[in-house]
């Protein structure tokens, strides 16, 4: 990841909405094109139903792409796991996932 920053905020809502912010200078990194990387990420949002806003920041776009997916897993984990002061209760304000 070096000198990039990734932010996610995830909510897995039942409503789903997404939000990009961020750009890439190359028209590809390795085999993958950079512009898929927000297909990817619209269509997970759209296929959880979740709302999910991710912004990017850095100098180097595999280094970008690299944070955005070790964000996006982290968000992720966190958002299904149980509070264990609540171990009975679903990780959701809407009481559902």
């Amino acid at each position: 990841m070096d000198e990039s920053l990734a932010q996610v905020a995830l909510d897995l809502s039942d409503r789903p909405f997404f939000s990009f912010t961020g750009t890439f200078e190359r028209e590809r990194v390795g085999e993958l094109p950079t512009e898929l990387v927000e297909d990817f990420f619209r269509a997970l949002a759209d296929g959880l139903r979740a709302d999910l806003h991710i912004t990017v920041t850095g100098r180097n776009d595999h280094h970008k792409i690299e944070a955005i997916f070790k964000s996006v897993a982290r968000a992720l984990k966190q958002a299904v796991a149980l509070d264990p002061r609540a171990p009975s209760q679903l990780p959701s304000t809407k009481g559902s996932l």
